[in-house]
């Protein structure tokens, strides 16, 4: 069943506000989408309700350790985890990075190897160079193909050796787009020993995401880039979260995840995040399928189920919006987008695309379309690994648009419309 795009828009509030005499089209959405309703209800009702800390001897503050307890089961289920207590939360992802820095460094020593890749966000590179620099490790950093955006993995399998100890590696491109094979790569790694680090902030808002069939060791994403509010989700297995000594105060027990969570919780933000994950409920079940297969033989809980039959539905619409948006811009006189362009392999990308054009300044035309309405980014989005390996951090990097499961065909036109008539401008 295909999407009901005005029932779906209706659920966004910010989708009805005007820029000056016209629409808003937000496709800025890498950066972080538009919230529905029920997250809005989510997080008034916890500030009302629940606003207290928790584990204490009354009403409200029961009701916000209950709180806080479904917020682990929902993201367990969001994951499809082992156990609530797989779930950690934090400010953001890359709070939640530096924090694992700090808890894994002791396991690596001089000599031992790390891996990561050219397209990372600077969110899983910097915190993980910084430490291997403080442990003496050898980093070996995985390119792409210029040509095609995608990794081939013989390259990775050069680089992983006896000393291979760790990799941080990213499951979609926030600035090429593309979707990585996580599960081939987790399997390289982990024969080889390795723990893996899984940033799967870009890929969460496109894609179901099942840790136990992956095989990573750890994985994060950031609710505010699927349709929450602005919280840090990091998984990791239970086996590894309790053989690390945390970062801690002294009266919190030494236990998963509370010895991670430091200080208090955002109970707002994690009530929040419930009622994204009941947006994409109520998303897939009514315009969704089955939730995909069973991962190893197991069944999906219901809300996993539910929740990856909406992303399976959003990704049917998405494809068509990435064609849409790709086929215009490579229609411009002179653009050249950086990314995957054959139709037959969008499956293997997230709308989100990235493009250049010789002697286009990036910020000139993002600030030329948010005048007129349209929100798109440009430089590196954070992506600095990216930017450099393609030699365009010179240049100012890309402009970036962002499309999502509530724009619409219409709103990819007339954006393409637009960088068309700047272009002829200049």
């Amino acid at each position: 069943m295909s999407l009901d795009l005005p029932a779906v828009r209706e659920r966004f509030p910010a989708l009805a506000l005007p820029h000056d005499d016209r629409p808003r089209v937000y496709l800025d959405n890498p950066a972080g989408t538009q919230v529905p309703t029920v997250v809005l209800d989510r997080v008034r009702a916890a500030m009302v309700e629940c606003n207290a800390n928790m584990h204490g001897n009354f009403r409200t503050s029961q009701r916000a350790t209950e709180l806080s307890q479904q917020a682990h089961e929902v993201m367990a289920d969001f994951y499809n985890a082992a156990s609530p207590g797989e779930i950690v939360f934090g400010q953001n992802m890359t709070t939640l990075t530096f924090q694992m820095t700090r808890v894994l460094a002791p396991l690596f020593r001089e000599g031992d190897e790390m891996i990561t890749t050219h397209m990372e966000h600077d969110g899983n590179n910097t915190p993980w160079r910084r430490m291997a620099a403080e442990r003496r490790m050898v980093v070996r950093t995985l390119p792409f193909d210029r040509d095609t955006y995608e990794f081939d993995l013989a390259d990775l399998d050069a680089l992983i050796n006896e000393r291979t100890r760790f990799a941080a590696l990213n499951f979609a491109s926030n600035l090429l787009g593309t979707i990585n094979p996580i599960k081939d790569m987790c399997r390289r790694l982990r024969a080889a020993g390795a723990i893996t680090y899984v940033d799967a902030v870009q890929y969460a808002p496109h894609g179901p995401i099942d840790v136990q069939d992956l095989g990573c060791d750890l994985l994060v994403s950031s609710a505010y880039k699927w349709y929450g509010p602005h919280q840090g989700v990091l998984w990791g297995r239970e086996e590894l979260l309790q053989s690390l000594a945390a970062y801690k105060l002294s009266v919190v027990a030494d236990q998963c995840p509370d010895k991670f969570e430091t200080g208090t919780q955002s109970l707002e933000g994690q009530a929040g995040v419930i009622g994204a994950v009941e947006y994409l409920q109520w998303l897939g079940r009514s315009y969704g399928g089955d939730g995909g297969p069973d991962a190893g033989g197991s069944p999906l809980p219901p809300r996993t189920r539910e929740v990856h039959a909406a992303l399976g539905a959003m990704a049917d619409y998405e494809q068509a919006l990435s064609e849409r948006l790709v086929a215009g811009l490579q229609a411009i006189d002179g653009v050249r987008v950086h990314g995957i362009t054959d139709r037959a392999a969008f499956t293997r990308r997230v709308p989100t695309v990235s493009f250049t054009r010789r002697g286009l300044d990036p910020a000139d035309l993002a600030t030329w379309l948010g005048d007129r309405g349209v929100y798109v980014w440009n430089g590196h989005s954070y992506a600095l690994p990216v930017v450099q390996f393609l030699g365009l951090a010179d240049a100012g990097g890309v402009v970036r648009v962002g499309p999502t499961h509530y724009n619409t065909l219409a709103e990819i036109d007339a954006a393409v419309e637009l960088i068309d008539e700047y272009c002829r401008a200049h």
